[in-house]
């Protein structure tokens, strides 16, 4: 079973989060940017030399340009140049950006295009996916350092350390830039305000109908559900749907991996040495407790089937009692259900827990983040790339990001540049219709910096702010676990792939089978299969990451 990603996720951000989630890397000096195309004309016409590289390289060219920017996920539903934001910040740097965002299979899309050998301009994408090193490895993407090197110097000003060393390769070089990562420096900085992604949540109408029933154990929780579907039996002439989890897919479900652990505060090592959490026996035995709610008819069967569109217009239509789900990946939906009536919103509460009633370790901002970004080696201009790149992650970059542009979507207020009020008004009240008429607060979230942003962000209101809040004391920085699966072409990488989708083909088989005997006998199978599958090889590639992980990250800790 793969290691889940914290993050996105991630906790992973972005959807209502695990995140989920989640790579680790030795810093040999050495190589460069072989495989590279021959400069085009373009490229050439701004390979003007940066004289000063304390000033950002992207004022000397403003010249209109068009960069194609593939999104590696399917529900981003905005376009540059509609809103106040990106029309500012193309008027400012004379880029243009049209996404490119795969309209069904996520993965399928990528590989086509990497099987093709030509790629768009820009790449984001999670971190965790194996594309991110097929490309590396394929020589398709560029080193951003012999970018900056020979373009912008101004990146290495701008470019977080702890972060880029996290991403160095063997070859010496770095080629994606994260979103939302937070290092151990961060953590001592910013800590006491970072919050996790990965809730349980319930509408909180029924709930308090109900009586607030405890569910942390099994029987509380599967009673609860049974409670609520009998009190609830149909949502507005729709069938209520007892649980909500995220969707399944062909490497399994985030709700049931690694999110489910870390509320059952499951650890992830033991005496310096990595626990395989899913063999865990309280966490076994809570799959057991999903099990027995599909017996019981309490797991509808939306949840095997459905994406996050169906997903979300059903969370629109309050029609789930109850979510092992991230918060961010509702929160528009969850914003519409409390405009309408307060009560009928989703709100935090003690989910499933382990035998001894522990406080969940949910996963926290990482130094991994949420996405990371490449450039492809086809970019049709190597220097405007690497330059916008660099004020995209700077200050001022995220300042334009989040703020948007100064009198139009804020204004300095009482001493402290701020969101206008009828601004921050429409961001808590339509968040669809916000990012399409200003695009700030990181509608366009690529390169975002989540610990920047925190000089200028509104405080959180309802219904965002009762989560966010539940998760303040329970979060913790999981990094030293991150990135150390194998991925790729390699023996290790071959055999943690085929036991990634084997999972994704079991997991809802298990809730599946009709007795705990049948559970037991699939799971057992399952495991024995990991086994023959190279499971040795591939713990001890994660021992010496996660090893070499712990050293990096004390070594800027210090």
């Amino acid at each position: 079973m793969r290691m889940s990603k914290s993050r996105k996720t991630l906790t992973a951000l972005l959807a209502l989060f695990t995140a989920v989630s989640i790579t680790a890397c030795s810093t040999d000096k050495g190589a460069s940017s072989t495989g590279s195309p021959q400069p085009t004309k373009a490229t050439e016409a701004s390979k003007a030399p940066v004289a000063n590289a304390d000033e950002p390289a992207w004022k000397s060219d403003v010249k209109p340009i068009t960069f194609d920017w593939y999104l590696n996920f399917s529900w981003f539903p905005n376009k540059w140049g509609v809103d106040a934001t990106s029309q500012y910040i193309t008027k400012k740097t004379g880029v243009n950006i049209n996404f490119i965002v795969p309209a069904g299979n996520e993965n399928e899309k990528l590989n086509t295009m990497i099987a093709s050998g030509k790629l768009p301009d820009f790449i984001t994408l999670g971190w965790y996916e194996d594309a991110v090193k097929k490309m590396i490895e394929g020589k398709m993407v560029l080193p951003l350092n012999d970018l900056a090197k020979q373009y912008d110097p101004y990146f290495f000003k701008v470019a977080d350390p702890a972060k880029t060393s996290w991403y160095t390769q063997n070859d010496g070089n770095v080629y994606g830039y994260q979103n939302a990562s937070s290092s151990s420096q961060d953590y001592k900085k910013y800590g006491e305000n970072f919050v996790s992604n990965q809730t349980f949540m319930v509408r909180k109408d029924m709930y308090e109908a109900l009586g607030k029933p405890d569910m942390r154990t099994p029987e509380g929780f599967l009673n609860a559900l049974k409670a609520a579907k009998e009190k609830f039996p149909a949502v507005n002439g729709q069938p209520l749907i007892p649980l909500g989890l995220h969707e399944f897919t062909d490497r399994g479900n985030y709700s049931l991996e690694g999110y489910l652990q870390n509320f059952l505060a499951v650890p992830y090592e033991k005496d310096g040495k990595l626990y395989d959490r899913s063999t865990d026996p309280e966490y076994v035995n809570w799959l057991k407790t999903f099990r027995k709610a599909n017996e019981s008819g309490l797991l509808a069967k939306d949840i095997f089937i459905d994406k996050r569109p169906q997903m979300e217009e059903k969370i629109a239509q309050g029609r789930y009692f109850a979510m092992l789900y991230q918060r961010s990946d509702f929160a528009k939906q969850n914003i519409s259900l409390y405009q309408k009536d307060p009560n009928t919103a989703y709100i935090a509460v003690d989910g499933p827990a382990n035998s001894k009633k522990d406080a969940p370790t949910l996963s926290g901002p990482g130094i991994s983040g949420w996405t990371v970004t490449l450039i492809s080696k086809d970019v049709k201009d190597k220097a405007r790339a690497i330059k916008f790149l660099s004020y995209l992650i700077s200050e001022e970059g995220n300042k334009d990001l989040f703020l948007g542009e100064k009198g139009v979507s804020y204004d300095t207020i009482n001493g402290k540049d701020q969101f206008k009020p009828e601004v921050v008004d429409l961001l808590n009240k339509d968040r669809a219709t916000f990012d399409k008429k200003y695009g700030s607060s990181y509608t366009f979230w690529m390169l975002m910096d989540t610990n920047m942003n925190l000089k200028w962000a509104p405080p959180s209101v309802e219904p965002a702010k009762q989560p966010e809040d539940w998760t303040k004391g329970k979060t913790k920085s999981f990094s030293q676990y991150d990135n150390i699966n194998p991925t790729g072409t390699s023996e290790e990488g071959i055999a943690s792939n085929k036991i990634a989708q084997n999972w994704g083909k079991t997991l809802p088989k298990l809730l599946l089978t009709k007795s705990d005997a049948e559970f037991d006998q699939l799971f057992d199978k399952f495991q024995s299969d990991r086994k023959a599958a190279g499971l040795d090889k591939i713990q001890a590639y994660q021992q010496r990451e996660f090893e070499a992980n712990t050293k990096k990250i004390a070594q800027f800790s210090k």
